[in-house]
């Protein structure tokens, strides 16, 4: 391949048989335990979860992002996995659900083993031993057997005892012929609570940092620190095709420009505070290098939008925990309602689409007012509604060519009354389809999670029309 370059990234994936292994408390130990040792450490995680991100970046202060193959392909998510790295990184990824588990729980697409394959990871299986004894060992010979390309290279047992595990690590390993690398004693007081939408969010949750200091002092006693940092010393050079696009090369148009010659770009307010804080960093990227200046506030505590915008974003969140105090906040409502009904650019995913209706009703029927962009109310079914991936393709090509595909994903239990027709929704797994998204000349509203890179052309129709907006004189103030 012309222009190929192979890098030096030392790697590891922490991956398990099933959810609630004890992933995540493992994950986040281990990259503690790196960083007081001074590793240059950064984090991945594996498919579309905003959560586990969020808590390496704001709890841990590492670097972290999201690669899923089903959103980018293979060559698309090693291209992700290589860009910005250094020479001798240690990138730690984190698996999602079983290490097998890929699209519709059946198909190898979007599964943490796919991401493995694709970037040449060698995987820690991290087993929930909980009630079990010697049955573990024909549990990970089935995971073992079912491992293609010999990436899974060690195996530590998570809620299991010290004495057991001195009589089972030796066995594990003469009959197995992999490294048992240590164990992680059973203690509620380090469990990360959970919700129906998963993982509790970082700021929420007392004590934290403690429980994860916790967590790395107690791997180092009871883990093989060293011969984790041997495996991933050990993974294969990844090999860069030098072939990678951007956006300015195939999408974008050159820069608007004032009479003066500078270059135009345009002010999008980014919903991010408690309420809103679901985003891809590679989506905010995507809006910045098509020209947009993305600028942050708060629904629940500034009282005005940012001055001098030219699009709104408002994300995915927990909105529904904080309807008292976004309802209380008519200043913001009124805003909002106001500059969208100016013409205002918006784009709304799930939670920032629940806020433009008219009413919020939560679990316990308690109603509360919102943006009122949208008529109507959206309220709590009491069971998940959507989940899954998706491919969003839109009838009327006004932030995408006609025929085109944006792919998303899916995670609510809340419903509303109306949610919209202009886009056909489908299945990758299966093919079934059904109508969902509002989408006008300047706004998207509805449930999905979009994954811009997966048509790179969304974001750049969104930042034309804040440009548009902007040349329009209508600059919300």
């Amino acid at each position: 391949m012309t222009g190929a370059q192979k890098k030096k990234i030392r790697r590891i994936m922490i991956a398990a048989p099933k959810s609630g292994s004890g992933k995540t408390t493992i994950t986040c130990g281990l990259l503690q335990i790196f960083k007081e040792d001074g590793e240059d450490i950064s984090s991945c995680k594996c498919g579309p979860d905003y959560i586990d991100p969020m808590f390496h970046r704001q709890v841990l202060g590492i670097p972290a992002r999201n690669l899923d193959t089903f959103f980018t392909g293979e060559e698309g998510t090693r291209k992700l996995f290589l860009k910005d790295r250094r020479e001798g990184e240690l990138v730690v990824m984190e698996g999602v659900m079983g290490l097998y588990d890929g699209l519709g729980g059946i198909r190898e697409e979007g599964s943490s083993y796919h991401l493995a394959k694709v970037t040449q990871t060698p995987i820690i299986l991290v087993v929930d031993a909980k009630g079990m004894g010697r049955s573990v060992i024909p549990l990970i010979a089935g995971f073992l057997a079912y491992d293609k390309a010999q990436l899974i290279r060690g195996v530590i047992f998570n809620r299991m005892s010290a004495a057991y595990y001195e009589i089972l690590k030796p066995l594990a390993e003469e009959e197995l012929g992999i490294a048992v690398l240590g164990y992680f004693p059973e203690n509620k007081d380090l469990q990360i609570a959970g919700r129906h939408l998963g993982l509790c969010m970082p700021g929420e949750l007392e004590g934290l940092q403690e429980q994860i200091r916790m967590a790395a002092e107690r791997l180092r006693e009871t883990a093989d620190i060293s011969k984790l940092l041997q495996i991933a010393e050990e993974a294969e050079l990844v090999e860069n095709s030098g072939s990678e696009r951007k956006l300015s090369d195939d999408t974008a148009e050159k820069p608007d420009t004032t009479e003066n010659g500078e270059a135009i770009h345009p002010r999008i307010a980014v919903a991010r505070d408690e309420a809103f804080c679901f985003y891809y960093e590679e989506n905010l990227r995507l809006l910045e290098q098509a020209g947009a200046e993305p600028v942050y506030f708060s629904p629940l505590h500034d009282n005005a939008l940012p001055e001098n915008i030219h699009g709104l974003l408002l994300g995915g969140g927990y909105p529904e925990l904080y309807a008292g105090q976004l309802s209380e906040n008519d200043a913001m409502r009124t805003a909002i309602r106001e500059a969208v009904a100016d013409g205002l650019p918006t784009v709304a995913e799930c939670g920032g689409f629940l806020y433009l209706h008219t009413t919020l009703t939560d679990r316990e029927g308690h109603s509360y007012p919102m943006a009122g962009v949208l008529p109507g109310k959206c309220f709590d079914t009491g069971h998940l509604v959507r989940f899954g991936y998706i491919e969003l393709e839109e009838n009327s090509g006004h932030f995408m060519p006609r025929g085109s595909r944006i792919r998303a994903h899916e995670f609510h239990y809340y419903d509303s009354e109306d949610n919209g027709a202009d886009c056909i929704a489908t299945k990758p797994a299966t093919g079934r389809n059904y109508p969902c998204i509002h989408v006008g000349e300047n706004h998207w509203y509805g449930f999905p999670h979009l994954y811009y890179p997966s048509c790179p052309e969304f974001a750049k129709r969104f930042v034309e029309n804040a440009k548009k907006f902007s040349k329009s004189g209508k600059d919300m103030l």
